[in-house]
């Protein structure tokens, strides 16, 4: 039976080698969360940061605030933000009279996994309708298929908080999905171009 994440990150404290069995374990599904925050073309240099700075802090890991994979995901979360934050200063540097957004998912991706093209306008407008934290909350449950107390961890807030955040996120998103809109009622618009929720 392969060790777990726990015992290898613990191991990596005397042989730092063997935190390479974390990378090969974990490196595609947070590169997958990274690039779907993110864009294909800075994803891979996220990843990057996000095991330097796993590897550089793997010291103060704390069991009791959830498991490895949360931890990780949360390493991933933190350097998003930072980059997120670089994008913006510079944006208003070269650009001071224009306004700054957060760079947008890949909305695209999120339209690829849903299984009706008539529920992507709804479900779209479900999602930008949410809070910036209930969203996140939600995509790391969906997309990244962490449990609730995973999703917590990654987040910094309790496990309780987390799941009545998630019912009630889940319940608005289920009002916006059995709500017609007029983008939905046509099939023509199922599919638009543009236009997608930041």
């Amino acid at each position: 039976m392969p060790d777990s994440d726990e015992d290898v990150l613990a191991r990596s404290l005397r042989q730092a080698a063997a935190f390479e069995e974390l990378v090969r374990r974990h490196s595609a599904p947070v590169h997958g969360y990274l690039q779907r925050r993110s864009s294909a073309q800075v994803a891979d240099d996220l990843l990057a940061e996000t095991w330097l700075q796993a590897f550089a802090s793997r010291g103060s890991y704390d069991p009791g605030r959830g498991p490895v994979r949360a931890w990780l995901f949360g390493v991933a979360r933190h350097v998003l933000s930072a980059a997120q934050r670089q994008h913006r200063r510079a944006h208003q540097e070269s650009s001071r009279n224009e306004a700054v957004t957060d760079p947008a998912p890949d909305w695209d991706a999120v339209d690829a996994r849903l299984d009706a093209a008539a529920t992507a306008p709804a479900l779209r407008s479900g999602l930008a309708s949410l809070t910036g934290p209930d969203r996140e909350l939600v995509l790391l449950v969906v997309w990244e298929q962490l449990s609730p107390a995973e999703a917590a961890a990654v987040l910094g807030i309790p496990p309780g908080t987390a799941r009545s955040r998630l019912h009630r996120a889940r319940r608005q998103l289920r009002q916006h999905v059995s709500t017609p809109t007029p983008a939905a009622a046509d099939p023509a618009a199922s599919h638009p171009s543009s236009g997608r929720p930041s």
